[in-house]
C-alpha cells in the first residue's frame, strides 16, 4: 500500500498529488442552502422550478467531463431522478441557477423529461442529492437517456465524486 501524504506548514496544507487526485476531496455545494438545510422554493416543481446555482470543487486532474444527478430517495415509489445532466467540462467550477452548462447535456428524469424538475414531494420533508462524477471520458449519448443508460456508459470511468443534500417540504 503506497502512502499518501499531507504536511501542515506555517498555515498551508500541501497535499500530494495521489491524494489530490482521490475522490475524497471533491466537493459539491450550494450559496443557495447549506448542506441538509431546505432548499429555496425557487427551487422547486411549484416554485421558479430553476436548479440551483451549485459549486464544484477539487475536480481530479484526470477528469474531462462531468456528471450531475439529481435524485430524491424518499420518493413513495423509489428513487425518484429529478436531473441527469453529461459531458460538463470538468473545468466547471459553478454551475449557475438555472442553466445548462455550454455543452452538457441532459437525460430523461422520472417526470418524462429531459430538464430539470424541482422538488415535488407529496407530503413530508424529502431529502434531495446531488451527485457530482468526474470521468476521464465524455459520453456519446443522446440527449434523453435515461438514468440506467448512462450509469452504463460511466462504468469504468468515473475518477471521483461528491454528494450533497437539500430537504424540502411539502408544505414549505
Amino acid at each position: 500500500m503506497r502512502a499518501r501524504a499531507c504536511i501542515f506548514l506555517a498555515g498551508i496544507l500541501l497535499v500530494s498529488p495521489a491524494l489530490a487526485q482521490s475522490s475524497n476531496f471533491m466537493t459539491i455545494s450550494s450559496p443557495e442552502f447549506a448542506g441538509g438545510q431546505p432548499m429555496p422554493a425557487k427551487s422547486a416543481l411549484k416554485g421558479a422550478n430553476k436548479s440551483p446555482q451549485l459549486l464544484i470543487g477539487s475536480v481530479p486532474l484526470n477528469a474531462k467531463t462531468l456528471v450531475l444527478i439529481v435524485d430524491d430517495p424518499d420518493a413513495p415509489s423509489g428513487l425518484w431522478t429529478h436531473w441527469l445532466v453529461w459531458n460538463i467540462p470538468a473545468s466547471a467550477s459553478v454551475l449557475a441557477e438555472g442553466e445548462v452548462p455550454h455543452g452538457a447535456v441532459e437525460g430523461k428524469n422520472s417526470f418524462g423529461n429531459a430538464r430539470y424538475d424541482g422538488p415535488a414531494p407529496p407530503s413530508g420533508t424529502h431529502r434531495y442529492f446531488f451527485h457530482i462524477s468526474a470521468l476521464d471520458t465524455s459520453l456519446s449519448l443522446d440527449r434523453g437517456a435515461s438514468r440506467e443508460e448512462l450509469e452504463a456508459a460511466m462504468k469504468g470511468h468515473v475518477v471521483g465524486s461528491a454528494k450533497f443534500f437539500g430537504t424540502y417540504s411539502a408544505n414549505p
